[in-house]
């Protein structure tokens, strides 16, 4: 059977909801996957006639009252606030309370085992503030709800595949956080990562800081001082590890086939590697949860929400990648 993907609608205010629109009727994942939706029926009727789109909306208590039919969307609805208290391209607790209860709902039903994977369209950090709700994104909020405090964040873009030593840390933190022990373990967990995900031998590449790698010592001594020596224990355990590599040549070598992944060393090192190959593919995806999950990896975009003109080239990769995947780690399983 086909993977069952559950999609949760995100913040009503911003394009998410349109953008799930746009992909229900998308013909490349109708032969892929089945999609839930977990939302309102209000929001995402406004969605629809913003984009100009006829659908028919199914509601499902369970998943068993899915249905195939053409131009329909399979809708888990969740109980929120009224529409009218969440006006597009605008900052409130109803669109944050919306958002927090459609990952809820979605997480419950993953956690059931009832669907196979999440693929999130995106929330509101002021918005979520406003409700009350005590994170700032996703992945802090599954982590929450499903009781795994370090999920590890992976960035795919067609063949390049991406692990974050950091990411929200500033450039100066983000140069003290590098570690031996912190380099050994994070590797260690994406390694594991690319296995679940069907990489049955990995290769890590891990990334330089310095120019040129610190041309040993010269620019810099974090290669000598930490990357190094945890590249070495790594090899030691047997894990294929490379580095530290030059961050000016080693994504584009990972994007060749070369690596199966590269373990950037901070936030934009990494950001900037993915997004310069194709922004609108660029997926995040957040291993080590019960389930797996993908997600666009950009915002609300209130500014240009309810005028129908949001791309969903991102939301079908990501659902896309979420079918394929899943996919995978039941066949390994």
């Amino acid at each position: 059977m086909k993977p069952l993907v559950c999609v949760p609608m995100g913040d009503p205010a911003g394009i998410g909801p349109e953008i799930i629109i746009q992909s229900v009727t998308d013909s490349r994942l109708l032969n892929t996957c089945r999609l839930l939706i977990t939302g309102t029926e209000e929001c995402l009727k406004r969605a629809a006639d913003v984009c100009q789109i006829k659908l028919q909306l199914n509601l499902c208590q369970r998943v068993a009252e899915m249905t195939g039919q053409k131009q329909t969307l399979n809708l888990f609805p969740v109980t929120s606030p009224p529409l009218s208290e969440a006006p597009f391209g605008a900052v409130t607790s109803a669109a944050g309370e919306t958002a927090w209860q459609c990952i809820k709902a979605a997480t419950e039903l993953a956690l059931k085992g009832d669907v196979d994977a999440l693929a999130t369209t995106p929330i509101n950090k002021e918005s979520l503030k406003a409700a009350g709700i005590p994170h700032i994104g996703h992945t802090e909020i599954l982590a929450d709800l499903t009781d795994c405090p370090d999920p590890l964040t992976l960035f795919q873009v067609k063949t390049l595949r991406v692990f974050f030593l950091s990411r929200h840390l500033s450039l100066r933190e983000a140069c003290d956080y590098i570690t031996e022990p912190r380099l050994v373990g994070l590797s260690r967990r994406a390694i594991k990562a690319l296995q679940q995900l069907g990489v049955q031998k990995p290769h890590l590449a891990i990334a330089a800081l310095n120019p040129h790698g610190g041309e040993q010592g010269l620019f810099g001594d974090e290669e000598m001082v930490s990357i190094k020596p945890a590249i070495q224990r790594l090899q030691k355990e047997g894990f294929h590890v490379s580095g530290p590599l030059p961050a000016d040549s080693v994504f584009h070598q990972a994007l060749q086939g070369r690596y199966d992944a590269v373990l950037s060393l901070y936030h934009d090192q990494g950001h900037i590697a993915t997004k310069m190959v194709d922004f609108e593919k660029t997926i995040s995806i957040t291993c080590g949860l019960p389930f797996l999950r993908t997600s666009v990896d950009h915002g609300t975009a209130f500014d240009i929400a309810g005028q129908g003109i949001a791309s969903p080239v991102s939301m079908v990769e990501a659902i896309r990648l979420a079918s394929e995947y899943a996919g995978r780690m039941k066949t390994l399983c």
